[in-house]
């Protein structure tokens, strides 16, 4: 008896043009064919009259593998069939563990390889994973959601274009939401997508939209979708990932290679962060901070109203609003281009003739009378700390005593007498004013300009790209 072997073939989506010589000469020249019945039917008419086919339902992955090693026993040249790649998600992985464990040892076996669907669907979508990429199944049949959902948040905390396998099913619909969820999380909702069903077949549909737009309900065990990376972008029709080849923007004719510094760095601050599940705004905000200062004790003394910075950013970049500053310093490390795009006034009074009157006339210090003027000037502004506790302290009297309501108040006076006070005082008088406060004695103007530059361009969090002129 001749010595019997398996081939596992990938037939690709299962046309003709996109199965490869080396599989079709393998299926012409076999003795018997072993597939699920669905990708048989697909190559029925290239398989040759004298070949047995062996086919057999959805699930039944097993007993197609120990059907091949049966008729290998016997000596025939077996070719199992698998759609796409026969190594991704397809039979040859459970046959190879079986031809391992088992007492298989006597029978050949190869594996020829198919061109995956995620491949068809990215030559239809342009070029979206053109860089680092990773594929991921949404299947949980043999692995366990937990599992799944690390790989999710890997995959999109790591900026992988990524290959989602098995997306939906009849039962199995919750999955893909909250993929996209994850995604969300931390990946711009305008990153672009692409949605492949029964990519390279007669009936091929292809969608392309973006991680915000599409519609989870819309895909089941026949897509395969692609979600693009912080570079990728569209044009016309085509979704292009770069590799990088003009990632040196045109400035003058020269490159930007400080933003590109300044973005890993506020990835790699986002990965040490010792907590995941900091909201959008406050993570934003809280990056900022640690890049300022190289501190990552920041993370434990940030203070601050839920939605403080993104109500922040509604308000200063819908025109004309007002920032108050209690020291020049703060002022000059505010972004200038922000500012004038936006029509933001910056005020400081720390020079202003009036205030040393104020202060002799009331018995008060410069401080405060600075405050108490711009209080009455911009009550609508958004006041700015990072320097003197005392006008932290008039804040807070202002607040608790008054009707007082501006946008808020950023806390972040650094010392050692009245600071911790001040930032406590304020905490308790800022009932309805939105606020950030820094914990402790530590703070400074940086910081404070640096909390307001990250409510400026909180429109890049997602997408993780910082420095640009916002």
């Amino acid at each position: 008896m001749k010595q019997g072997c398996i081939i596992v073939a990938g037939i690709g989506p299962g046309n003709q043009e996109t199965l490869t010589p080396e599989v079709r000469n393998a299926i012409m020249t076999a003795d018997a064919v072993v597939g699920y019945s669905g990708y048989i039917r697909l190559i029925d008419e290239w398989i040759p009259k004298s070949v047995e086919r062996y086919a057999s339902g959805m699930t039944h992955e097993k007993k197609r593998a120990e059907q091949a090693f049966s008729l290998a026993r016997q000596g025939k040249t077996v070719v199992v069939v698998s759609s796409g790649d026969a190594g991704i998600y397809g039979m040859a992985p459970l046959l190879l563990e079986m031809h391992a464990k088992e007492d298989h040892g006597d029978i050949g076996l190869s594996v020829l390889p198919g061109i995956s669907a995620f491949q068809v669907a990215a030559a239809r979508l342009g070029a979206p994973v053109s860089h680092d990429f990773c594929v991921i199944s949404l299947s949980d049949l043999m692995t366990p959601w937990t599992v799944i959902e690390r790989r999710i948040r890997a995959a999109a905390s790591a900026d992988f274009v990524t290959a989602v396998y098995n997306p939906a099913s009849r039962e199995r619909f919750w999955q893909i939401h909250r993929l996209k969820e994850l995604f969300l999380d931390g990946r711009a909702s305008s990153t672009p997508v692409g949605i492949a069903r029964n990519a390279g077949r007669p009936d091929e549909s292809i969608v392309r939209t973006t991680l915000g737009a599409f519609d989870p309900g819309t895909l089941d065990m026949f897509s395969v979708m692609l979600i693009g990376n912080a570079s990728t972008f569209l044009d016309g029709d085509r979704i292009i990932t770069p590799r990088g080849y003009f990632r040196k923007e045109a400035a003058g004719g020269k490159g930007r290679p400080g933003q590109s510094i300044m973005i890993e760095s506020f990835r790699t601050i986002a990965a040490m962060l010792k907590r995941d599940d900091h909201p959008c705004d406050k993570r934003w905000a809280l990056i900022h901070t640690i890049h300022t200062t190289a501190d990552f004790e920041f993370e434990d003394l940030f203070r601050f109203t839920p939605g403080a910075v993104a109500t922040w950013h509604r308000k200063l970049t819908s025109g004309g609003a007002a920032i108050v500053t209690d020291v020049t310093m703060v002022q000059s490390g505010l972004r200038k281009a922000a500012l004038e795009r936006y029509g933001i006034s910056v005020h400081c009074y720390l020079s202003d003739p009036r205030v040393p009157e104020m202060a002799a006339a009331q018995g008060i210090t410069r401080t405060q009378a600075g405050i108490r003027l711009a209080a009455e000037e911009h009550p609508d502004a958004l006041f700015v700390i990072g320097n003197a506790p005392t006008a932290l302290m008039e804040l807070a009297d202002l607040l608790h005593r008054t009707d007082f309501s501006p946008m808020g108040v950023i806390g972040a006076p650094v010392g050692f007498v009245n600071v911790v006070e001040a930032k406590h005082r304020l905490k308790a008088a800022c009932r309805l004013t939105p606020y950030v406060v820094i914990d402790g004695r530590k703070g400074g103007s940086s910081v404070a300009a640096t909390i307001v530059n990250a409510a400026l361009s909180l429109d890049d969090a997602k997408s993780m790209k910082p420095g640009r002129d916002v």
